[in-house]
């Protein structure tokens, strides 16, 4: 389970709070002095049992770092190299669909699982299977078979403001449903995992173990996120928690249930968020959003008519502070999509452009299509045109045979330098015989063969 754990908010609500703030389903007959005091309960006593705990049970594979000049005393380097560890874990989640079934968590709640099982408010434990994920933005789908579900009605998160209470729902630690209370400390948060797709809901909140994948909602008892992150020493609770907008996550199931997987759309920029340093320096007037450092050659930025020097500041109407937040924004949306920025120009004239996003490069291209012997590695592009970075790589695969690893950079071929996926298969196809990939791990080049 990530270190990085769940949002549940621990600021009560007190008789100080006006009655006339709360809906009116959160009254209760309850009084005060000849008042009536606020309540969640009637509330929550709808919502909760859309809430669940997951427990799963999987096997972890440890791999072992052996020196290449020493396995040769250790016999066989793949039984050596790697160690099988069962694990157990916890975590909660959030009925978005009674009737088929379907539960959303975190991806890290049930990654690696190979059982799932999911037990509601009411006692009944059902086992689950695993529809899809997207570990970049870490939602997951699973889905259950029974009858008397009860479903979360989702809000428009986009809707939010800061400000506004928020209630968290999960299960802390096994020890069952467990409700805090807060409001929304910010929005648009983004930077715990640079790889990731983020754009977060922050809340001051009640952080404990268990609670990822747990539901977080406003007073009427409508999804504003799903709960997925902290910041604290050891996991402890500091009021600053996390979650995916409600928004995002419709975006993202609707991709994984629409394909099994997330085709995530691109729109072919690099660069980095607004500041005051760089306001001065390139005369804007704008002092927030995402700074265009440079266009990708036939991106859908490109043909929009998006130039490098443009300031992006809001997407689909929705200001964005920063590069990150609009790259998570960007991220949750499907290839194919449209999506109208506003831009403004480097005149400091304002404009919108409407842009159809295109697929990542990475979406349709297959390692195996590429060379044989890169079967097995999963790759992608490189920010900025930096090469293509290798992600997980399967045991026993044709890439982890030629000595590929998570984390490298295949930076060229042969004397050449590559930008991306599509110039790495072009350089490839076009080579007889023997190849050498020039690979960048940590502070370390050096050159695979591949033949």
């Amino acid at each position: 389970m990530k270190k990085i754990s769940i949002i549940c908010s621990s600021i009560l609500l007190t008789t100080t709070l006006a009655i006339s703030s709360l809906p009116a389903q959160a009254n209760l007959p309850l009084q005060l002095n000849g008042q009536q005091m606020p309540s969640l309960a009637p509330m929550l006593e709808n919502v909760t049992p859309a809430v669940v705990l997951i427990s799963v049970k999987g096997t972890h594979v440890e791999k072992q770092n052996i020196p290449d000049a020493f396995k040769f005393f250790f016999g066989n380097p793949r039984q050596n190299q790697a160690r099988e560890r069962p694990f157990r874990g916890l975590g909660s989640g959030v009925i978005i669909d009674a009737d088929k079934g379907y539960i959303v968590t975190n991806n890290h709640v049930i990654r690696e699982a190979d059982e799932i099982q999911v037990t509601l408010k009411d006692g009944r434990q059902l086992d689950a299977k695993k529809i899809g994920a997207d570990e970049s933005s870490d939602i997951a789908l699973i889905q259950v078979e029974t009858k008397n579900l009860v479903e979360i009605n989702v809000s428009d998160s986009d809707k939010l403001r800061v400000g506004d209470f928020a209630v968290a729902i999960g299960s802390p630690f096994g020890l069952g449903q467990t409700v805090t209370s807060g409001i929304v400390s910010a929005l648009g948060r983004s930077g715990l995992n640079n790889e990731n797709y983020e754009d977060f809901i922050q809340t001051d909140a009640a952080i404990n173990s268990g609670n990822s994948g747990g539901a977080l909602v406003n007073l009427r008892g409508e999804l504003i996120g799903i709960n997925t992150a902290i910041i604290g020493p050891n996991g402890g609770n500091v009021g600053i928690g996390f979650a995916i907008p409600s928004n995002m996550v419709k975006n993202l199931v609707s991709q994984i249930l629409e394909f099994g997987e997330v085709r995530r759309g691109v729109l072919g920029v690099s660069g980095y968020s607004v500041n005051g340093e760089i306001a001065k320096a390139m005369e804007l007037d704008a002092n927030q959003g995402g700074f265009v450092e440079r266009v990708e050659p036939d991106s859908a930025a490109e043909e929009a008519g998006i130039e490098a020097g443009d300031v992006i500041t809001q997407v689909n109407g929705k200001h964005v502070k920063s590069f990150s937040e609009l790259r998570g924004k960007i991220g949750s949306i499907g290839a194919g999509k449209d999506v109208e920025l506003t831009v403004v120009k480097a005149n400091g004239k304002s404009k919108t452009y409407t842009v159809t996003l295109k697929k990542t490069q990475s979406a349709n291209i297959e390692p195996a299509s590429i060379h044989s012997m890169l079967e097995g590695a999963k790759l992608n592009n490189q920010s900025k045109g930096l090469g293509v970075i290798v992600g997980d790589v399967e045991e026993g695969s044709p890439a982890e045979v030629i000595g590929l690893r998570k984390g490298d950079i295949i930076a060229g071929v042969n004397k050449a330098r590559i930008k991306n996926i599509a110039e790495l298969r072009d350089y490839l196809s076009e080579i007889k015989g023997i190849s050498l990939l020039k690979i960048i791990r940590g502070n370390t080049i050096f050159y695979i063969r591949i033949r």
